[in-house]
């Protein structure tokens, strides 16, 4: 008996390598989405007075993608896309999903958290959730009913300092201090006290930073006091990162990061600042980018992107790789080894190969569609270093407030006109339409945007109005 035990080690350890370190021990995922962080809101994209040290040494650990895009220019949709790898229209979130709307996430669309559970991953969504107009209440799906086993959060952003409106697994939570604090002690008691050591896991963190009602820490306010108006914002971002290196260090401490892929990210582009409204403490910078969120030009839509893998990523990469928060779904589908369900339609790839300093191989081009950006409806999509958007024919119809059900019908009849074609690298504003000078490119992109539109209006769902 203890000889044929000898030869069965003997063996798995001879085909260990063969196998792949993925087939024997699954990576452990987690993903953390900050709400409204601009691309260049913190040190390793270039703000030079926001200290970001954490997020920083995530992206000297690992790999800083340089063009890293949201699926939308709004929260709701870019979070949709994220989870599904599908265009967010594909699954009906149009718009920020406003309280008591019916729209949402439905049941029947298979997320990242649904899936890796058929592989037996633990999973846990804690923070914003933002994917329903009923929060907690069984008439609309729930994150349990999105393949969360565990679930912390809140409907959508609440003010940072004793915010009211978590709830924990279906019951409600009195919360106290700072949302940044809450969400990452919450993230780190899972790991502590709720995980099973030894399978592996997915959490799924969404901070509530620097999304307005902005309240900072008054000591992290002090240090920034120098840029007056600005400070609290500042403050804000740091404790952010404050947040996000506890997550880390806790990872570190637990022994889990050899085994454990970590993407950072923003939801979409930042708030623009509007001194007597809403946004009157946001200060967000797009870096060099035009646009702000709600906007379908870089700066809405592209953000921060890190990827962490120790002992499988090399450290201190930049990649200039294209990627969306859609390619996450097929690339942790691939890594967890799970085949795709059969007919679901991805607009996502595969990026594993960028992990190993390789190429990948995108078969379908990166593309946005939104009916309520400024300057009314637009698609975009990107190719190599070629942006090319296009308005809809059906006018500016949407006046402010709340999405509603029968714009749908509009949103779906739309047809694409007033075609604009930009150099990503050569003009970063967005400036110069090059249509004349690329004929070629121009003809191609917009034969590849018309049909990408048309493909995702023809699946995007109607919504009940009740």
């Amino acid at each position: 008996m203890q000889f044929h035990l000898k030869i069965l080690c003997i063996i798995s350890y001879l085909l260990a390598p063969m196998l792949g370190a993925q087939s024997i021990n699954p990576p452990n995922i987690v993903i953390i989405v900050a709400d409204d962080l601009g691309y260049g809101d913190v040190g390793s994209y270039g703000h030079k007075f926001i200290k970001t040290p954490n997020i920083d040494k995530l992206a000297e650990e690992g790999i800083k993608m340089t063009d890293c895009y949201a699926s939308s220019p709004m929260c709701s949709p870019s979070r949709a896309g994220l989870l599904t790898g599908r265009t967010p229209y594909r699954t009906g979130v149009y718009d920020w999903i406003a309280p008591d709307s019916t729209m949402y996430l439905p049941k029947e669309e298979v997320t990242i958290a649904s899936l890796l559970k058929t592989k037996g991953y633990q999973t846990a969504s804690i923070g914003k959730w933002h994917l329903n107009g009923k929060f907690n209440i069984p008439d609309q799906p729930q994150p349990n009913d999105h393949g969360f086993d565990y679930w912390f959060g809140c409907q959508y952003s609440l003010k940072h300092v004793d915010p009211e409106g978590f709830f924990r697994n279906g019951e409600a939570v009195t919360t106290n201090g700072y949302a940044a604090d809450i969400v990452a002690d919450e993230a780190i008691d899972w790991l502590e006290q709720h995980r099973a050591p030894g399978l592996p896991f997915f959490q799924y963190i969404g901070f509530l930073e620097p999304h307005e009602p902005i309240f900072s820490p008054p000591s992290l306010t002090e240090e920034y006091k120098e840029h007056g108006k600005k400070a609290e914002y500042y403050a804000n971002v740091a404790n952010l990162d404050q947040a996000v290196g506890r997550i880390i260090k806790k990872l570190d401490e637990l022994n889990l990061s050899e085994n454990t892929l970590i993407f950072f990210t923003s939801d979409h582009g930042p708030a623009q600042y509007t001194p007597n409204g809403y946004f009157n403490k946001s200060h967000g910078s797009a870096g060099p980018f035009k646009g702000y969120k709600r906007h379908m030009f870089e700066g809405g839509i592209r953000v921060p992107g890190i990827f962490r893998w120790k002992g499988t990523i090399a450290p201190g990469q930049i990649n200039e790789t294209p990627i969306s928060n859609t390619d996450l779904f097929p690339t942790l589908s691939n890594l967890a080894e799970i085949k795709i369900p059969k007919g679901l339609i991805l607009d996502g790839t595969d990026i594993g190969p960028i992990f190993y300093n390789e190429k990948i191989n995108r078969k379908k081009a990166l593309n946005w569609h939104f009916y309520d950006p400024w300057g009314g409806p637009q698609s975009l999509l990107r190719e190599g270093d070629f942006i090319l958007g296009a308005q809809w024919n059906v006018g500016d119809f949407h006046k402010n407030g709340r999405f509603h059900p029968k714009e749908v019908a509009i949103i779906k009849s739309g047809k694409l006109t007033d075609f604009k074609l930009y150099n990503i690298k050569n003009d970063l504003h967005q400036e110069k339409d090059i249509s004349e000078m690329e004929p070629r490119v121009f003809k191609k992109l917009k034969k590849a945007l018309i049909a990408s539109h048309k493909d995702v209006m023809l699946e995007a769902p109607y919504i009940h109005n009740q």
